[in-house]
């Protein structure tokens, strides 16, 4: 193989050998991949219809259930589908599909995070000003900023990997096309280009980052500062689920990416790679509506509204 042109397909990571492993696999990504669709899609529906969550916050929590929607059904239906039908392969414009997917969605995600973060510290600092800072022009613009973001980024990502020559096989090990995967296949001087965009974006994640830490900063020393315990305690619940939501997707995607090469291996690789691209998109659902009583009002209405019509 001297180059990616003469590639037509990627053989993906084997989760089993055997079929009986593999229905298995089949099973456990199905059930993981219907409770994602099920929680995001009832917060999106549920968002939608009930007027008195057409507030900012709920809006770009409704775009970040969009994202986890998108993020989950890019990596684990392909995964599942192979393991049904016993193959490993993925067409070569399938795995550029797949790369510029994942690196838009998270980092449409990623940007997402950090307006909302912006907006848990104008709603706690500023509550005067609230109204003025998140109109719903300035909300469609702000989401609209983090979805182009994200596209900008994968353009970049993706353009820059497919463009290196390959040199190596065509075994990517991962259950999906990832982008430190495809580089080890690449030729050993091949990765100036490829590093100069991941600099330039992981110049762009420590900037987000240190607005969230500066938001958070601000938003509890505010907190602090209120005089009833019911205050405070309403202002941390405002703020808990996105803190918990950011926190899981940060933690596990650069551990994913920044973990020592002594700990890398192909099992190490799988697990990271389902804790960062499978397991955010499932559980944030359940972190949003956990402690958030408007949020559980609405989903019960619509739960009952559909028996009612089911009656």
């Amino acid at each position: 193989m001297s180059n990616s042109n003469s590639l037509n397909v990627f053989l993906l990571l084997e989760f089993a050998d055997t079929q009986e492993l593999q229905l298995l696999h089949f099973s456990l990504f199905l059930g993981i991949y219907l409770a994602a669709l099920l929680g995001n899609g009832l917060i999106i529906t549920a968002i939608d219809c009930d007027n008195h969550l057409h507030t900012p916050m709920y809006f770009f929590l409704l775009n970040l259930s969009v994202l986890d929607l998108g993020t989950i059904s890019t990596t684990v239906p392909k995964s599942m589908a192979n393991s049904l039908w016993d193959t490993r392969a993925i067409s070569y414009l399938g795995c550029a599909t797949q790369v510029f997917l994942v690196v838009f969605l998270f980092s449409a995600e990623y940007s997402l995070l950090t307006v909302m973060a912006y907006d848990r510290f104008v709603a706690i600092c500023k509550p005067l000003h609230y109204g003025t800072l998140m109109s719903s022009r300035a909300c469609v613009r702000m989401a609209a900023a983090a979805w182009a973001s994200g596209f900008l980024c994968a353009v970049l990502h993706t353009l820059n990997t497919f463009s290196i020559p390959l040199c190596q096989t065509n075994v990517v090990d991962q259950f999906f096309c990832e982008i430190p995967q495809i580089l080890k296949l690449c030729c050993s001087d091949s990765y100036l280009s490829e590093a100069e965009v991941i600099v330039v974006s992981a110049c762009l994640v420590f900037g987000c980052f240190h607005f969230i830490v500066l938001s958070y900063v601000q938003i509890f020393t505010a907190v602090l500062r209120i005089p009833s315990e019911q205050g405070r305690h309403k202002a941390f619940s405002m703020c808990i689920p996105h803190l918990a939501v950011l926190s899981l997707s940060v933690s596990t995607g650069l551990f994913a990416y920044l973990k020592p090469p002594s700990i890398s291996s192909p099992a190490v690789d799988l697990v990271m790679a389902v804790l960062y691209a499978v397991v955010p998109p499932t559980v944030n659902p359940l972190i949003y509506s956990m402690r958030n009583k408007e949020l559980k009002d609405a989903l019960k209405k619509l739960i009952q509204l559909v028996l009612v019509h089911q009656q």
